[in-house]
């Protein structure tokens, strides 16, 4: 079973077991435009809650992917580094950014849930 949280930053984080991936939200990919490029972190980098561990370039700004929590990088997208518009297309699914594991639940379970995170885009 999986479980996915939001940030006020618009990253949203799946929990799978102990493995969790990382994106922006639609709203981010929206905001941004058409991506046009994305650095993923290496494999092994140990990331920071609110730390920045990615980039991501649209035709109108660039912007960092912060991590939801902390952790260690398992995996990164290469295909979205390969082809940025997957970003666009499917944000919240094949258009994530990177994997971690050793995450902390407590810290997971202290992020947004879908509703929560709804009512504050709709706040924006």
């Amino acid at each position: 079973m999986s479980e996915t949280r939001y940030t006020d930053q618009h990253e949203w984080i799946r929990l799978e077991g102990d493995t969790a991936t990382v994106g922006i939200t639609k709203h981010a990919a929206e905001a941004l435009g058409d991506v046009v490029f994305v650095e993923v972190p290496s494999v092994g980098k140990a990331v920071a809650a609110g730390g920045e561990a990615a980039v991501v370039e649209s035709v109108k700004a660039a912007s960092d992917v912060y991590s939801p929590v902390a952790g260690t990088v398992t995996e990164g997208n290469a295909a979205v580094e390969a082809t940025p518009s997957t970003v666009n297309e499917d944000p919240e699914g094949a258009g994530w950014f990177f994997k971690l594991s050793g995450v902390n639940k407590a810290d997971f379970d202290k992020l947004m849930d879908a509703d929560a995170y709804k009512t504050f885009v709709d706040g924006l």
